[in-house]
């Protein structure tokens, strides 16, 4: 077993080794620094304020406090359904990712403006975080200060609304909620971003670059870690980064250890698994491999597309039977019966508009398409009979002008086709493909059972016509 690692400094302590880590997180006499004011010179802890809060919150007490505060939260997080916390974080296009998880918290919880939420407690949470007892605090904190409290004011008030009207106004109870969302906004959001530049993603980003890299706790009386003396007073630093190298696998400090591991663990996975894998990331390009179909002449081509809305009115048909709960495919995406069938189409008039560009010489439309990173109200809508009718002929009737115009084009021009991008062949596979991929991602509700699949075995984004399934630049939504 390797030695303790400890660096002192005055009245100060580090601890990096992964036993030494968890050692100080379970033991009682370590305690998170006690909430002092925001910033220097900040009055009292009147409510409204960020001092009032950070002296109201589970994450600055111990004892009978914390565990009192814990519990407010744990009943607030317990009543967060994990499929609408995917569904609503796939939803969105912030460029502040703080913003998007905030909103998806404050919609789920039934607050009022979940976008104003999103805003004041993006305002709040620097303050929140700056511990004038432990470090220098930046000047601009200190300037914002005003402008945190008037945030916590208009959060704490509308709280206060929203309990009011439930019979069940309390401070302390708006305080941990409050709480909650400022502790998700920046941890959540480092997640996610942390996931984007990682090659494993989120498993990766969680055992390689943890977002919370060092915890704080103050000795409330003397006591040892690692049989190193740790004397009353101490502020003890727990390097979170170097120590989760030496953590068991499937083990994330960066969320605490027992008996203070973060309540909100599994919501912030889910929340950032929705926005990773639920939207069209320039990070989530992968898809796994396939095996290579062959080439095919000009009337197979040209059949390709009809082939697939064919076999995908097939599964619709069971669709009706959907009961509403949005369905998580294998890829961790989120899909209904009314978004597959606007993917499925909106990809086929996609693409026919760029070949249709390429032939006739002219640039093509930048793709702005928000794909299957929203999931929007009307795809939630139940998909009754008439759905079905309409989606019958929308997508007949665009597979009627696919094959017209594969049939029309010349020989040459499948593989040496005029324009950048996909050859005319490769499109014509693409879009095929995730045809039957979409709609296999909704599945055989009440369908004949064995009407999914693609007849070349895809089972995500197609190939192209050589069996490579790197996306090009230009194809990087879904």
């Amino acid at each position: 077993m390797s030695e303790t690692t400890v660096v002192s400094g005055p009245a100060t302590m580090t601890f990096s080794r992964y036993d030494d880590v968890t050692a100080a997180l379970a033991d009682p006499a370590l305690v998170p620094p006690p909430a002092g004011p925001a910033v220097p010179g900040a009055p009292g802890a009147a409510p409204g304020t960020v001092a009032w809060l950070r002296s109201a919150v589970a994450r600055f007490s111990s004892g009978e406090p914390h565990a009192r505060r814990r519990a407010l939260v744990l009943a607030d997080l317990e009543r967060l359904d994990p499929d609408r916390l995917r569904v609503a974080a796939a939803a969105g296009f912030e460029s502040d990712v703080r913003l998007r998880v905030v909103r998806v918290l404050a919609a789920e919880l039934g607050l009022a403006d979940p976008e104003a939420v999103a805003r004041d407690v993006a305002t709040v949470s620097r303050a929140y975080f700056a511990d004038a007892q432990a470090d220098p605090v930046a000047a601009d904190t200190v300037a914002a200060a005003p402008a945190a409290d008037a945030a916590v004011a208009r959060l704490l008030s509308l709280m206060a609304d929203r309990d009011e009207a439930a019979g069940d106004r309390d401070e302390e109870t708006a305080a941990n909620r409050i709480g909650l969302l400022v502790q998700a906004c920046d941890a959540t959001a480092a997640l996610v971003e942390g996931a984007r530049r990682h090659e494993n993603g989120l498993a990766g980003v969680l055992r390689a670059d943890p977002p919370v890299r060092t915890m704080r706790r103050l000795a409330a009386r003397a006591t040892e870690v690692g049989r190193v003396a740790v004397p009353a007073g101490t502020l003890v630093l727990l390097d979170i980064a170097a120590a989760q190298s030496g953590a068991p696998e499937g083990v994330a400090l960066t969320f605490g250890a027992p008996p203070r591991s973060c309540p909100g663990r599994s919501q912030a996975l889910v929340i950032a698994e929705g926005i990773l894998y639920g939207a069209s990331d320039p990070a989530d390009t992968g898809a796994p491999d396939m095996p290579p179909a062959p080439d095919r002449g000009k009337v197979e081509l040209a059949s390709l597309v009809p082939e697939m809305v064919e076999r995908v009115l097939v599964l619709a048909a069971g669709w009706t039977a959907w009961g509403g709960r949005p369905i998580v495919n294998a890829d961790g995406r989120t899909y209904t019966p009314h978004k597959a069938v606007r993917r499925i189409a909106d990809h086929l008039v996609d693409h026919l508009a760029e070949l249709e560009a390429r032939v006739a010489g002219e640039p093509t439309e930048p793709d702005r398409w928000h794909a299957s990173g929203v999931t929007t109200p009307a795809d939630l809508a139940p998909f009754t009979t008439a759905d079905l009718d309409e989606a019958r002929s929308r997508l007949t009737r665009l597979a009627g002008i696919w094959s017209r115009r594969i049939t029309a084009l010349p020989d040459e021009w499948l593989d040496d086709s005029p324009g950048t991008g996909w050859s005319f062949r490769q499109i014509v596979r693409h879009v095929s493909g995730a045809g039957y991929y979409y709609a296999d991602s909704v599945g055989a509700l009440g369908s004949p059972a064995g009407a999914t699949g693609s007849p070349d075995g895809a089972t995500d984004t197609p190939a192209d016509a050589t069996g490579n399934l790197t996306n090009d630049p230009t194809e990087t939504t879904r």
